[in-house]
């Protein structure tokens, strides 16, 4: 190719005017880019989350749809200071700013307390691996109650006064006592009888209701059958 022939392509108006449409094509795909990330992500708009805790689901759901805010309930919980169907937590937290269709994961009050199943713990554990257990689940202790037996070593479970048994339902807000052996345990074949009390005809199984303590009795392999109460 001669010289001439080669500046003259290099010169031509359609070499230019492609590099020309390509430049200008280069140029608008950058700011649809940016433009179109910006409309997507709602680039600089900030909304600040209101506080709906302690307010009634419908009330918070009518405020932050109002802000164009959506609103999920995440999780239940239970106070019996506040009415059911309340807020008790919300995430984000309020004053948080985010961006409109943002999503409000909230926790609401259950209306009753919730009740739980008790552990495989009974004569089965220590006092400090019960305690742990129970403790995590939510449930409140009282303090122990001692009775003969291997030291630390958990004989049984009462709540008001009522023995319960492994997988049974109990209130999480009722506390319970934790039967414990004081260690004064002589290593021969002694049994703990726990007995309930004789209610007759008007016996009921309401855990909340006070009920007469329970007796709990040792029997020892002696000559004389001496027994001893707690």
């Amino acid at each position: 190719m001669r010289t001439k022939d080669f500046f003259g392509k290099l010169l031509s108006s359609y070499l230019w005017g492609n590099l020309l449409a390509m430049a200008v094509v280069v140029v608008l795909i950058g700011l649809g880019v940016k433009y179109g990330l910006d409309l997507y992500t709602h680039h600089g708009e900030g909304i600040k989350v209101p506080n709906v805790v302690k307010m009634r689901f419908v009330d918070a759901k009518m405020l932050l749809e109002s802000d164009k805010l959506t609103i999920v309930v995440s999780d239940s919980g239970y106070n019996k200071r506040l009415p059911a169907d309340c807020i008790l937590m919300q995430t984000p937290g309020a004053g948080t700013y985010v961006k409109s269709g943002h999503t409000i994961y909230v926790t609401v009050n259950s209306p009753s307390s919730p009740t739980l199943a008790i552990p495989d713990v009974i004569d089965n554990s220590s006092y400090r691996e019960a305690e742990a257990k129970l403790t995590a689940m939510g449930f409140r202790l009282l303090p122990p109650r001692y009775v003969v037996g291997e030291k630390d070593w958990v004989y049984g479970i009462t709540c008001r006064g009522r023995q319960l048994s492994t997988g049974q339902m109990v209130p999480i807000e009722v506390p319970l006592t934790l039967l414990v052996g004081n260690g004064q345990f002589d290593g021969s074949s002694t049994e703990i009888d726990y007995t309930d009390p004789d209610y007759g005809e008007s016996q009921d199984s309401d855990l909340f209701e006070e009920l007469p303590e329970m007796t709990i009795s040792t029997a020892e392999p002696d000559d004389d059958e001496q027994q001893t109460e707690y």
